[in-house]
């Protein structure tokens, strides 16, 4: 389950803001587009798409990714097809939509998902090792998208990475996902039943035994498991929320205009793609780092400092002394998205349960994918007004700190 939660991870790339970076410039040319069109079609697209993660995240609970996985798999490669036969603005609009919806949202939350369910002391280690898929991924498919686009042109690579999406995901998804331990007579963190360490602490019996029944049945609630609605009047939601909203917007602004932004400081398109794969790097050994700190309970400490390296990372972009200080930029950048990838994500399980993961992280993922579809519009329109990305870059630096002030304060629920 965790290879499979580290392959969906992998496999989301086509609906991830690093991945559609390596197209803009190309699709710009050959559409007519200008810059702010593109954002907006991708602000449409997010809007549209983050209303549905609700929906699938509820869907996650009552069937499981064992059902969602290969047929998310399924669609995603179809929106791929998608993206390579457009020709209008319209046609951008909806793309943008199915890959953003699909890959960066319903993928992403169904292997996670996985991953949160046979997890549980360990849930935290085992996010950091999830990550990894998304660290590789983002470390290997900008230069792929790169390659087949100077090779054969952006629509074949479009077509490229529905074969990628369609054979590397859909048929593992089918034969290997089972949705939760229990129903097979285990527990989370690979546990039998009849462990020594299970059979000599009684609430830990009594607590297998309500989990089992739970999950085998789908409709009973694990005793101290919340439901959304309770979730929802907490204020730790609320900060939490704001963390995940924060790197969404202002991280997808960042990636989606890496090659721009990174070219006013004298970095050329190919090192700015490159730049994308260290972050990668950093972010896979901070992320296994963050992973073990979560399961010691220091998540919020770790979202708070994930916010002031994404604050810090946009300060050197805003005023970068020279090209070489972009190492400086992708380092603080790599290490706030380790510790997102882990802590970002098992914190909603570690404070609010498994029962009804899906559905709370349904509604934090939507508003998530919201934040992102907005992120690029004002680096578009500060530069295509003002000729400058700093107005925005000022506010995306402001943004991240007053999260982290918040989230330090988040506590988990008694």
């Amino acid at each position: 389950m965790l290879a499979i939660g580290t392959l969906g991870m992998f496999m989301s790339a086509p609906g991830q803001s690093f991945s559609v970076a390596a197209f803009i410039d190309p699709m710009l040319g050959d559409l007519g587009l200008q810059r702010t069109d593109y954002s907006i079609a991708y602000l449409v697209g997010g809007l549209i798409g983050g209303t549905l993660l609700p929906g699938i995240g509820i869907l996650l609970d009552r069937l499981g990714a064992r059902v969602l996985l290969p047929t998310l798999g399924l669609l995603l490669g179809c929106a791929c097809l998608w993206m390579s036969s457009i020709d209008s603005l319209f046609g951008l609009s909806v793309g943008f939509t199915l890959v953003r919806s699909i890959g960066q949202g319903a993928i992403t939350l169904s292997a996670t998902w996985l991953v949160g369910e046979w997890f549980e002391s360990r849930r935290g280690l085992a996010m950091g090792i999830v990550g990894l898929g998304g660290a590789v991924s983002v470390m290997t498919i900008p230069q792929l998208n790169n390659l087949l686009i100077d090779e054969y042109g952006w629509r074949s690579a479009w077509w490229g990475l529905a074969v990628m999406v369609w054979g590397g995901l859909v048929l593992p998804a089918l034969l290997l996902v089972r949705d939760r331990p229990e129903p097979l007579g285990l527990l989370p963190d690979g546990r039998w039943h009849d462990d020594p360490a299970v059979r000599g602490s009684a609430s830990s019996e009594e607590s297998a035994t309500e989990t089992s029944e739970a999950c085998a049945s789908g409709s009973s609630v694990v005793a101290g498991d919340l439901s959304l609605g309770q979730v929802v009047r907490l204020s730790s939601f609320w900060k939490l929320l704001a963390v995940w909203s924060s790197t969404a917007m202002v991280g997808t602004g960042l990636i989606f205009h890496q090659v721009s932004l990174m070219a006013v400081h004298d970095v050329n398109r190919s090192d700015a793609l490159l730049l994308l794969g260290l972050q990668a790097v950093v972010a896979t050994f901070c992320g296994v780092v963050a992973g073990l700190l979560t399961d010691l309970g220091y998540e919020r400490y770790l979202l708070a400092v994930a916010m002031v390296c994404l604050s810090t990372g946009t300060g050197l972009m805003l005023w970068m002394p020279s090209p070489v200080w972009a190492l400086a930029y992708a380092g603080v950048l790599g290490l706030q998205g380790g510790i997102i990838r882990t802590a970002g994500t098992a914190v909603w399980i570690n404070y609010y349960g498994r029962t009804n993961q899906g559905a709370i992280r349904g509604v934090a993922m939507s508003a998530a994918v919201i934040a992102a579809a907005c992120g690029p519009l004002p680096l578009a329109l500060s530069f295509d007004w003002t000729g400058s990305y700093a107005v925005a870059l000022i506010l995306f630096g402001v943004l991240p700190l007053l999260s982290a002030v918040a989230v330090v304060t988040a506590r988990r629920p008694e």
